[in-house]
């Protein structure tokens, strides 16, 4: 393992695949591409990407970073799950990273950030100096986030995180409502023991 250390951070909870890797204070490369499907067939292959572009393997890593939302219910659960089992094969902590607190790392508190929701709708959350409220629906409209930027901010929250040992072993997804699909209205079929 490098003696500085080496965060993986990657966000799948809007229409991109989006990944970086922080090498102590620097991000040795950052890779977004758009897409509104198929996050889950290239997530891998963007992070082994990234590691090559940064001549690292995935043994140099000393943690992970992984966005929990809000946003779009699939692709939370791809880059949660995703982090989880990399985590577990890895032997290293896997730390979730809200987009809404990355909105707000950085800022002057009080703040309050928000990030566009389905519906012409936003999600919300305020931060004072010492606590967060809980993110929010709201019926205004919000900017699209530099994701840039904010993948980055991840990376800084998660290895402060690291450094205070504050790590999450499961990262959590953030969903602040309900899912747009509905539970199966057909019974399941008998189970035979």
């Amino acid at each position: 393992m490098r003696p500085d250390p080496a965060i993986l951070v990657f966000d799948t909870s809007a229409a991109h695949c989006a990944a970086a890797l922080l090498c102590g204070d620097e991000i040795a490369d950052l890779r977004i591409e758009d897409m509104a499907r198929g996050q889950g067939e290239r997530l891998m292959g963007l992070l082994e990407e990234v590691l090559t572009g940064a001549g690292m393997s995935w043994s140099d890593l000393s943690a992970l970073a992984v966005g929990t939302g809000p946003g779009n219910f699939t692709g939370i659960r791809i880059s949660v799950s995703a982090a989880r089992g990399l985590a577990l094969g890895l032997g290293i902590p896997a730390i979730g990273v809200t987009t809404l607190e990355a909105l707000a790392h950085g800022r002057p508190r009080p703040v309050s950030v928000a990030l566009p929701a389905p519906r012409d709708q936003s999600y919300r959350q305020e931060f004072d100096a010492s606590s967060a409220g809980a993110a929010r629906l709201d019926t205004r409209p919000a900017p699209a986030p530099d994701w840039s930027a904010t993948l980055t901010a991840m990376a800084r929250i998660a290895a402060g995180r690291l450094a205070e040992g504050v790590g999450q072993a499961r990262p959590v997804p953030c969903y602040v409502r309900p899912p747009d699909a509905a539970p199966a209205r057909d019974t399941g079929p008998k189970i035979l023991t």
